[in-house]
This record gives structure tokens, sequence and C-alpha cells, in this order.
């Protein structure tokens, strides 16, 4: 039988608990030196101000928040 695994960390922009697929949750090294989580709510708001100046966003995996299968860790 195999299960599924998800982590749970606070968000290292606005520091509400969430729950992600540690291989493909975005993550940043900007505000802590060591790669830090970025929940989905911060991730729409970083690429929504990124689209407005002309940037191009930043890539979300499809289940970046979703549970990773036991087998996969």
């Amino acid at each position: 039988m195999s299960g599924y695994v998800l982590c749970m960390s606070a968000c290292v922009v606005c520091r509400k608990t969430f729950s992600f697929n540690p291989h493909r949750v975005p993550s940043t090294s900007a505000f802590t030196g060591k790669r830090e989580p970025v929940c989905r709510g911060c991730m729409d708001e970083i690429n929504q101000r990124r689209a407005e100046r002309g940037l191009p966003e930043h890539f979300i995996y499809p289940d970046a928040y979703e549970a990773l299968p036991e087998s996969e860790l």
C-alpha cells in the first residue's frame, strides 16, 4: 500500500501556514538566505505584479500545492 505526503510550513512572505509538495513548491532565499517555500496566494500576487511590469511570470508546477506520492520521497 502506498500513501501520500504533504509538507507544511509558514510562507516566507506572508507567514501563513500552508501545505505543499516539497519537490515542486516555489521557494526563495531572498528573505532568509536559505530556500523557503512561498504559498500560492503570494505567488499569484508576485506573478501579477511581474506581469504588470512586463516581466515574465515565475513558473508554478501544477502539483506544487498537492500531495506527493510516498514513492517519490
